[in-house]
Order: C-alpha cells, then structure tokens, then sequence
C-alpha cells in the first residue's frame, strides 16, 4: 500500500484542500499519514473543524512515505514556511519522490527552492504569486492544477478533487 503525507499547518489549514484529497487517496486503496507542527490535533480555518496528526513533520523524512504534499490555508504560512520544511522538501526532491501544494503552499515549495525551472500554480487572492513565482525561478501558469514531471500544484479548494485525482494518477 502507498502511504502520502498530507502536511498541514497546527492551526489554520483549509479543510477542504485535506479532506477532499485525502478521502480520494483513501478509496484508491492510498494510506493517508497526516503530519503537522503539532502533536495531538490540527485546528483548522473552521475553528469547528480539526483533525488528528499522525506525526510531527521532525518525525518524518523520505523514507515515511511515498509523497509529500502540503495544504494550504491561512496559517500554512505561519506554521510551514521554515527552514525544516524547507529541507524536508528538497530531501524530497533529491530522492525523486513526488510531492506538491495546493492554494497558498506552493509558495512555500517556491521558497524551499523545489520548484525552480517548474511549472506551478497556486492561490493568486493577493495578486503577489507571480512575484513570488518570478523571484523564485518558477513559470506561473493561470490553472486550477498544474502537474510538472512529478509535482503537482493547485490553486485552492475548488481543486481540491482534481488535486487529489492527480496525486493518484502520479502515484499509479
């Protein structure tokens, strides 16, 4: 059985970026390992909603699983844009592992310097991700998925489905 790590930040990921994708890698057969910067529960956007964490992301490395993708939100940023998930990333892509974002994180992939000389999307609400893109080498394209060899990015909930369908079409 494949394992996928969906990373999500302690507080203020998107449920709909997790659940949706997770529930589709879960009825392709896919094992889900959720991992985050906190132990115990996630709190998401919806303070209503949150959902268990299976690892603290200094508990994993390449060999956890078979790919890595980050969810977005609005504490994605506060809680996933560091150095130690910066490395975990380019660890990633050294080994040729899938991995990828959706909404805001594709920014922290950006940044992580994994999608340098890719194609990538990802949440434009503030109109700053083709600067960010620009600064980080990357080639923006206006879409609600775009999959680069093995990465795979999305711009928001409402991709979240096409986001999932793709990890599977990766992974076979």
């Amino acid at each position: 059985m494949k394992k996928v790590i969906l990373l999500i930040a302690g507080e203020g990921y998107q449920p709909i970026e997790y659940e949706v994708p997770k529930q589709v890698l879960q009825n392709k057969g896919f094992e889900v390992i959720t991992v985050s910067d906190v132990s115990g529960r996630a709190i998401s956007s919806d303070p209503e909603q949150s959902t268990e964490v299976d690892f603290l992301i200094s508990e994993i490395n390449t060999d956890s699983a078979d790919a890595l993708f980050l969810i977005g939100g609005p504490g994605a940023l506060d809680h996933l844009y560091n150095d130690q998930v910066y490395k975990l990333l380019q660890d990633w892509q050294n080994i040729d592992k899938p991995y990828g974002a959706i909404c805001i994180s594709p920014r922290i992939l950006a940044r992580a310097g994994v999608l340098q000389n890719k194609k990538a999307t990802g949440w434009d609400g503030d109109e700053k991700l083709a600067e960010v893109f620009a600064k980080n080498n990357v080639e923006y394209i206006r879409d609600s998925v775009v999959v680069d060899g093995k990465v795979i990015a999305a711009n928001g909930p409402t991709s979240a489905q096409q986001f999932g369908e793709k990890i599977v079409e990766i992974l076979g």
